[in-house]
Parts: C-alpha cells; sequence; structure tokens
C-alpha cells in the first residue's frame, strides 16, 4: 500500500499546522472545527431524545443519578483512551493499543466486536430515519427512504474523510444547539422567568412531590444505569477520527479535557429540566417522550415536529459517524492483517473504499433482517451486540493498565494526556464496569443480551485464538 509524501489541504484554517498524510495513506482531511465538534456531538445519540422516557419512568427523579453514575464511568474511559490516543493516534484506537498491549487476540476481538456494534447500529438508526421521514412524506415507503439514507450517507463517506467531517459539523451542531436551547429555555420556565410560558414554574418541587426523590427505591437506580449506560455509546469515536486529522495530539487532549462538563450540560441538565418540568410519573412523558412534553408543558408550538426534526438529525448524525467508524476499524484491521488485505487499501483522496462498502453491505443486509425478521434474526443481533459497549470500556481499562508502561519506556514526552490517579481509578472504574455486567445477569430484560454478547465475544475470542496457533505453527514450520 503506497501513501502520500505531503498533505494537499484545500481550504485549510488559519492556526491548523500542516502534517503529513499517515503512514497509512488516510489524510488528515479533518479540521480542527471538525473534531471539535464530533467530539461535542459524540455524546449526544438519539438515544438520548428517545430512551430517556423510560429510564425517568422506571427510577423517577433518580433517574439523574443513574445518568451521573454511567457519565462518571465515560469520563474514566475516555480519560483513559485519551491518554493513549495522545500518545500515539491511531485509526484503529483501542483496537489497536489493545493489539500492542494485550496481544493480537485482544485486538481482532475487540476490533471485529466494536465493527459488528457499529454494523447493527446502521440498520437500528436507518429504520429510526426512515420511521420519522415516511411520517412526513407517506407516499415513499419507509424501506425506501431507509435505503437513500443508507445511500447518500455511504456517497458522503466514499467522497472524502473531510465531507464525512463536514457533514458531521453541522449534523452535531444541530443537536449541540437543539440542547442547550432547551436546557436555557427550560431553566427560565422552571424558575417562571420565560414570558408567555404555560408552565406554573414551580422551581425543584417535582423532583420530591410525587413520592419523593427515591420513588421506586434507590434499587432502581441501577436499573436505570442498564437503561442509560447503552445510549453514552460514541464518545470514543473522535479519537478514532484524530488519526486523520492535522494535530491529533491537540484533537485529543482537547477532547479529553472537555468531556465532563459535555455530559454534565447534555444528560444531566436537559434530564434535569424535564425532571423539574413535569412530575416523573407525568403519562405524557411515556407517550409524547421526555422532551416532547417538556416543551408541551412549556407552550412551545409543534414540539412534537420540532423535536423529530431534531431526532432526525441525531440520527443521521449516528448513521454518518457509525459508518465512518465501522469503516475505520476495518481499516485498522486489514492493516494488521486480521481482516481481509483490501481493507487496508486507500484510493486516490485517502478513502477506504472497501472497508466502507464492505461495512455498509453488512449495514443493507441487517436493514432487511429488520423488516423480514424484526423478532428473530434482527432481535438476535440487537442482543448479541448489546454489551459489547461496556465490553469495549473493560478492554480500554485493561489496556491502559498496561500502555502507560510501553508509553513511559518508548516515548515518555508523549505523554501529554495522564489518567487520574493511576493505577488505582483505572482499578475501581474496572469494578464499576464489571459491577454492571454481574447485575445485567440478575435482570430479567438485560439477562439476555450480556449472555449473548458473552457468546458472539467468545466466539470471535476462540477465533482469534485459532489464529494464532496456526500462524505460530506456520512460523516454526517455515
Amino acid at each position: 500500500m503506497t501513501s502520500q509524501t505531503t498533505l494537499a489541504r484545500p481550504g485549510h484554517e488559519p492556526g491548523e499546522p500542516d502534517r503529513p498524510d499517515s503512514s497509512d495513506g488516510l489524510q488528515a482531511g479533518l479540521k480542527n472545527r471538525h473534531l471539535s465538534m464530533i467530539a461535542i456531538g459524540g455524546v449526544i445519540g438519539a438515544g438520548l431524545f428517545v430512551g430517556s422516557s423510560a429510564g425517568i419512568a422506571a427510577a423517577g427523579p433518580a433517574i439523574l443519578i443513574s445518568y451521573a453514575m454511567v457519565g462518571l464511568m465515560v469520563v474514566l474511559v475516555m480519560r483513559m483512551l485519551g491518554e493513549m490516543a495522545a500518545a500515539r493516534p491511531s485509526s484503529g484506537s483501542f483496537s489497536a493499543y489493545a493489539d500492542q498491549a494485550l496481544g493480537r487476540w485482544a485486538g481482532f476481538s475487540i476490533g471485529w466486536l466494536y465493527w459488528f456494534f457499529w454494523v447493527v447500529v446502521l440498520a437500528v438508526e436507518a429504520t429510526a430515519g426512515a420511521k420519522i421521514l415516511e411520517s412526513w412524506i407517506p407516499g415513499v415507503p419507509q424501506w425506501a427512504w431507509a435505503l437513500i439514507v443508507m445511500v447518500v450517507l455511504t456517497a458522503t463517506n466514499l467522497v472524502s474523510v473531510g465531507s464525512y467531517g463536514e457533514f458531521e459539523f453541522w449534523f452535531a451542531g444541530i443537536k449541540v444547539v437543539a440542547i442547550a436551547a432547551f436546557v436555557v429555555v427550560g431553566l427560565l420556565a422552571v424558575f417562571g422567568l420565560l414570558p408567555g410560558s404555560d408552565n406554573p414554574g414551580s422551581g425543584l418541587a417535582h423532583l420530591t412531590d410525587s413520592g419523593g426523590f427515591f420513588p421506586e427505591g434507590p434499587g432502581a437506580i441501577l436499573t436505570g444505569v442498564l437503561m442509560v449506560v447503552f445510549s453514552f455509546m460514541g464518545s470514543e469515536i473522535v479519537t478514532l477520527a484524530a488519526g486523520e486529522s492535522a494535530d491529533p495530539q491537540r484533537a485529543v487532549s482537547k477532547a479529553t479535557n472537555s468531556v465532563i462538563w459535555r455530559i454534565a450540560v447534555f444528560y444531566l441538565g436537559s434530564i434535569f429540566v424535564v425532571l423539574t418540568l413535569l412530575p416523573w410519573n407525568d403519562p405524557s412523558i411515556l407517550e409524547k417522550g421526555s422532551y416532547v412534553a417538556a416543551l408541551d408543558s412549556i407552550g412551545i408550538p409543534h414540539a412534537g415536529q420540532v423535536m423529530d426534526f431534531i431526532v432526525l438529525t441525531a440520527v443521521l448524525s449516528c448513521l454518518n459517524s457509525g459508518l465512518y467508524t465501522a469503516s475505520r476499524m476495518a481499516f485498522s484491521l486489514g492493516e494488521r492483517g486480521d481482516a481481509p488485505k483490501s481493507f487496508a487499501k486507500v484510493n486516490k483522496r485517502g478513502v477506504p473504499q472497501a472497508a466502507i462498502l464492505s461495512s455498509v453491505v453488512f449495514g443493507f443486509v441487517a436493514v432487511f433482517f429488520n423488516y423480514q425478521w424484526p423478532d428473530t434474526v434482527f432481535q438476535f443481533l440487537l442482543n448479541s451486540s448489546g454489551a459489547v459497549a461496556l465490553f469495549v470500556w473493560l478492554v480500554i481499562c485493561f489496556t491502559q493498565l498496561r500502555m502507560r508502561a510501553i508509553i513511559l519506556r518508548e516515548s515518555p514526552g508523549k505523554l501529554v494526556v495522564r489518567m487520574w490517579l493511576f493505577p488505582y481509578l483505572t482499578w475501581a472504574t474496572i469494578a464499576m464496569i464489571s459491577f454492571v455486567l454481574v447485575y445485567m445477569l440478575t435482570d430479567d430484560t438485560a439477562r439476555e443480551q450480556v449472555v449473548l454478547s458473552l457468546l458472539v465475544a467468545a466466539l470471535v475470542v476462540g477465533i482469534s485464538l485459532v489464529r494464532e496457533v496456526r500462524s505460530r505453527k506456520a512460523s516454526s514450520g517455515g
């Protein structure tokens, strides 16, 4: 595989250093503003808009603690990942680091599991977007909308990494502005400062006036954790994208340092607003969705249509990033010999075309399963990828324990982002994630996800170990 020696970057922004294309042939086509918005938007998934109402119904106001607990885990995991990514930017991110620190089997296994997770997400998000678009233009069938959305975003990713970044910049920008406006307007209404609001402005009373802060008991906090943990997946995308930026170290450091306020504002802030505008057990939260119900309580006209547009934007953003992420993980696996070599080839625009097309083909297959066998085959795919997020976070933790020593030995000057209280907080995070996984086994709705995800993980690890044994035999025989 060849790579260009210099980077020709039309549209170079002031203050961005020129750097050669990465040695793997990918072009450094993502600008600082792209990386900043990918980092901010990465933590705002469609799950926040769609799934929060179920969490509120299950735990009441105590869901805030659930979000805070998962948010803390994500902050710690991102700090560990940021330490490694700032020192060694890579399109394979944690998979490449696991390969170096834990062994080929670990990089192979977590890379393919992560790829599998995002391919299934492509189908979920394409279907969600198609439902919204069909409600607006019913003349076009839902499957056709799913096809159109997938084709458009595939074309975007195939043009250049810069076009992916530009689309994501605007998609994520709409999400960020919408959430920020929701928090500001909502808080004004909560304290009776919003002119013309239909909400009585009861301050913080709704946090305790319907059965107290723990209406379903303290144990509901853990149930809430299981319901919200997967809506945080995506914050790690910026560490994959950093490998295609002009200044990856700066981008990763900035993203890692800002993850705390991003989670505080977008997750805790917006859910806090919902819970203070309405009693947690208000029927409209489940009927309309938490954000639409909150906007209706203020008197925002056409709240449902406004939120549909925002959710569609979040869906398109997730699809765009999911395709990018899956293709770059496939590219990295191809580079390391853990996937077909064609995945590691880039075209003249520095785009891994085969990796993108292969990922989207599996995405199309998953969409077909979703329409043909939604309650059997597709449900199996969903459940068998359900706990992958937690597996990824665990691998990041164990990798960072080993990578710290490797970085200090080989390039100590690049350790510009450091995990706090190492290694104690790393071990504490491992304990937290392990506890969530074990607790999922005791929950009737989550048990199947963990068991099926573990079976798929065991299968992938088994394949990787067989490959290693064959490789050693071939080496010794040769």
